[in-house]
């Protein structure tokens, strides 16, 4: 993770979260064991800021971090979904970056919103794992749309009509999970 805070260490260091991508061939210590991302904070000088990390599963573990674009490696084998931009390793990419701005967002130096210990925080969205749309469980994303040419499975619409697949946020004031969907 020291060459992934340095890489982060190069963007903006004031106000501002730097994002790490990399790509489906590079390997970061701990991808697909524990995690599929991360974020973190770390100083430069006197100046404190906040980053994310996040991998391309596409060949390394995608039925662990681009589920449900892919079948999952344990739990209920359902088929997987198709990809809302045709691409399982950034369509899932896309789920993780979420999940991790949402923790960020709220959490962006430990010391924010999370559940449980600090140490294994439960965040945003990683308390609503495997949730995208109503009525998900385990194995089952959810209510989801279906766009009709294509098949892919979404619940946010981007720029120019691109489709996104994006995770459930915890909300504190429900104690549930709130699907955008």
């Amino acid at each position: 993770m020291k060459q992934i805070v340095a890489l982060a260490a190069k963007g903006e260091q004031n106000y501002a979260v730097n994002v790490v991508l990399t790509a489906a061939d590079v390997a970061v210590e701990g991808f697909c064991m524990s995690t599929c991302g991360s974020h973190g904070s770390s100083r430069s000088g006197s100046a404190r800021f906040a980053y994310i990390w996040v991998g391309n599963s596409e060949t390394q573990c995608p039925g662990q971090c681009a589920w449900p674009f892919h079948q999952p490696i344990y739990g209920p084998q359902s088929p997987p979904l198709v990809a809302p931009n045709n691409d399982v390793g950034l369509d899932g990419m896309v789920i993780n970056l979420a999940g991790l701005l949402a923790g960020t967002a709220t959490n962006p130096f430990g010391d924010g919103f999370f559940q449980g210990p600090k140490e294994a925080p439960l965040e945003a969205a990683s308390a609503c794992s495997g949730v995208y749309g109503s009525g998900a469980y385990p194995g089952y994303a959810g209510e989801l749309l279906v766009d009709p040419a294509s098949g892919a499975s979404y619940n946010a619409h981007g720029v120019d009509g691109r489709e996104y697949l994006l995770p459930a946020i915890f909300d504190p004031s429900t104690s549930s999970c709130s699907t955008l969907l």
